[in-house]
Formats: C-alpha cells, structure tokens, sequence
C-alpha cells in the first residue's frame, strides 16, 4: 500500500493562495500567519517536484502543471472535508442514514418540500426513499427496512399521526363508453368495462382495494400508467384528484356521472418505526417534523386545513 506524500490541508492553501491571489491574502482568509501559508505551498512543490505557482504582475497564479494538479486535488479535497463533516455529525448523534418509506399516493409537492428543509438541516445525512403502494408501507415497517413511513393505514403495533386525506374522483375519459349512456351511471354499467387499479406492493397482506368486479380488471404498477390508461380512453379509475388536476381542467379526464360513490377518501399518516417517535435519532424525527409541515401547508393550499383526521 503506498500512502501519499501530500495533505490535503496542502492542496486547500493552495487553492486559497490561488482564489486570493497571494500568500498575504490567503493568509488573511485561513487566519494564519503568511509564513505558515509561504511554508505549506513551498513544502507541497518540494514532495511533488513540480512548481506550481509564479509571480504575475503583485498575483500569484498557477503553472501549467499546478492548475491540472490543483483541479484533480479539489475534488478529492472537498470529499474528504465532507467526511470530516459528517464525522462530526456523528459524534453529535445524528443518523448516517435515514431510510423513509411513502405510499405513491402521498402528493410530491409536500414531499420535495420536506425533502429539501431536511436537505437543509441534515446535510451529513444520507437519505434513501423507498416508494410503495398500499401494503407495502407495512412491509417497510414490520421488515425493519425504514425509518419513517408515510402509508394509508397504522399497522398494529405502531402508532402514527394523521398528515392529509387524498380524495380520490371516478373518472374516464370524455370518449368512453361510459359517456356514450347519456345518463346517471349505476355499479352494474361500470361492471360492463375495463377498470385500472394499481398494484399492491406489499407481499405480506397484499390489499385489493378498489377494485368493484368490473368485467375486465387492469392491474399496473404505478399511479402514472393507471392515468394514461385512463387517459387513452382504455379504462375508467378512480384516480387521486391532486394527481389529475391538469387532465381535469383541460377536459382530457372527465368526473363519471356516477349513482353513488363518485369519491373516496384515503387517509395518509406518518408512522415512526420506533414506537416511541422520541426515541428515534434526531435526524429521523427532523424529517417526520418537515413532513408534517409540508403537509400542514399543502392542506391549507388545498382548503383542506380543517378537514378532521379520520
């Protein structure tokens, strides 16, 4: 194993030197005294024997050879700073890794919400996001593989605290059939056609929620293929009215004139893994704090800030 002749500190009073535009200078910006930065460069050309920078005009700048080296050391540099960082982190008890585990039917503009406040306060931690269906958020919790759930239902053993309801709207679109009936449509009308739900991705206690015995029944795998089913004029669906908001006011998805039965509600709610959410690491509970803002937030934007949890 060959071990390096060169530090890192080297490389970024260099770059100082070079951003400053001499010894003076960086010393000022480092808080180091000028002979101490004069000292670090000239040993660095010494283990190297390549000289990397000349006088131009009262500036330093770099040679031909110290501005290939110097690109090539940045980024090694600012990878091991950010190590130091989230050592740092670490020793403060903050997790290396978050895992959280959403049901697709959470909305993304809360979720890019919160995702960028965690962003902003946990930069040291790692994030993994994990996308289910249904089910499927149970089985992130009960196989330990999140942290942090956000899923349709709390499963026993858990608690969790309610965060939106998403309002599902029977739709197709305005060439269907369906249209075709010119009148209030019944169960048995709807049982005549294709209808497309959305998988379960859990493999536990997978759930066929949904689904009404229809004739023909298309089952995909996410919320968008189930959408431009619909949209194709090949199914009808109940489908998350936040998700089809532009297909509603531009008239490429019409409401079903349905007998009964035109909307459906699903709850969503915020589940910790940690029974006790305060005993989760202080990264886990920062994201679940942003999670609930940003749902908060979206429900007032919606007109739905006074709507109870189920």
């Amino acid at each position: 194993m060959k071990l390096p002749r060169t530090a890192a500190e080297q490389w970024r009073i260099l770059q100082a030197v070079v951003e400053a535009g001499g010894f003076a200078q960086a010393a000022k910006a480092l808080h180091r005294s000028q002979s101490a930065v004069s000292y670090a460069v000239a040993r660095l050309q010494e283990q190297l024997g390549v000289p990397l920078l000349e006088p131009q005009g009262r500036r330093m700048v770099l040679t031909g050879a110290g501005a290939a080296l110097l690109r090539d050391a940045i980024p090694l540099v600012d990878s091991l700073t950010r190590l130091e960082e989230r050592a740092r982190a670490l020793t403060q008890g903050w997790e290396a890794e978050v895992r959280l585990a959403v049901d697709s039917l959470f909305p993304t503009e809360p979720l890019l919400s919160a995702l960028s406040a965690f962003a902003g306060h946990c930069a040291n931690t790692r994030l993994q996001l994990i996308e289910v269906v249904m089910s499927g958020a149970d089985d992130a919790l009960y196989a330990g593989q999140a942290e942090l759930v956000v899923g349709n239902r709390v499963p026993a053993g858990f608690l969790g605290d309610w965060l939106l309801d998403a309002e599902f709207v029977a739709v197709a679109a305005p060439c269907h059939p369906l249209f075709a009936l010119g009148r209030t449509i019944a169960q048995d009308d709807l049982a005549a056609h294709t209808q497309v739900v959305v998988r379960d991705s859990g493999t536990r206690e997978p759930r066929d929620e949904g689904w009404l015995g229809a004739r023909q029944r298309w089952t995909v795998g996410n919320t968008e293929t189930s959408i431009a089913t619909v949209e194709a004029g090949l199914a009808f669906a109940w489908l998350p009215r936040h998700r089809i908001a532009a297909q509603l006011a531009d008239g490429r998805l019409a409401p079903l004139p349905l007998a009964s039965g035109r909307l459906r509600h699903s709850a969503l709610y915020l589940i910790y893994a940690d029974a006790d959410a305060d005993a989760a690491g202080p990264a886990t509970r920062e994201l679940g704090g942003q999670l609930a803002e940003a749902a908060a937030a979206w429900r007032t934007r919606h007109g739905s800030a006074d709507v109870a949890a189920p």
